[in-house]
């Protein structure tokens, strides 16, 4: 596979680490499909993350449903820009329900991937991620650009006070696999445990 040439952004595992980092019992994860279920994974395993496997498109819908099941718990998706593109009428849904204790993460490196690198619509197609969610009606949106930025974003996700979707510009890297969990009844119960459900 022919790799693209690199792109400015922040370091994939390092974001990531930094937004788990001094993580709370509160705080549930749920990662997109392939690379943020890696560096999720990465970052260290969690009886509190909810790995998906073969769910593409629907991280963020299952966010919402955990946030509004687990209000008093915050919840974090985190998830690529492929995998937000697939399921971007979530964000409609999302902005009319509000909750907030949900922030959506989506690292976005402008690729997709999971099949081979090609060009994703936020890089050569003009797609606007935060636009979209914005237009939706998401009242916290931010850009993180930098580290300083990812600091800003770490610090709202210790105290929400509403609803927020973050773009994260990252950088095209393929960093070695580390594979969580499967099994999706292994995960389902040691999830459900963790909740207390």
């Amino acid at each position: 596979m022919n790799q693209p040439e690199n792109k400015a952004g922040l370091e994939r595992r390092a974001a990531m680490a930094a937004l788990l980092a001094n993580r709370k019992d509160d705080l549930l994860v749920i990662p997109g499909l392939g690379s943020t279920c890696w560096d999720l994974a990465a970052a260290g395993d969690n009886d509190r993350n909810f790995y998906l496997w073969g769910a593409m498109g629907g991280a963020a819908m299952i966010g919402l449903g955990l946030a509004l099941a687990q209000p008093d718990k915050r919840v974090l998706v985190v998830t690529g820009d492929g995998e937000m593109l697939m399921g971007m009428g979530a964000l409609a849904t999302i902005a009319v329900k509000r909750p907030s204790n949900l922030a959506v993460v989506v690292f976005d490196n402008g690729h997709y991937g999971e099949t081979g690198m090609q060009p994703s619509h936020t890089n050569h197609g003009g797609v606007d991620l935060l636009g979209v969610a914005r237009s939706c009606g998401i009242g916290i949106c931010l850009d993180v650009t930098d580290a300083d930025s990812l600091v800003d974003l770490v610090a709202r996700l210790k105290a929400p006070i509403g609803t927020l979707f973050a773009r994260v510009s990252i950088a095209i890297a393929d960093p070695p696999r580390v594979l969580p969990e499967r099994d999706g009844a292994v995960l389902k119960a040691r999830f459900r445990a963790a909740i207390g459900v």
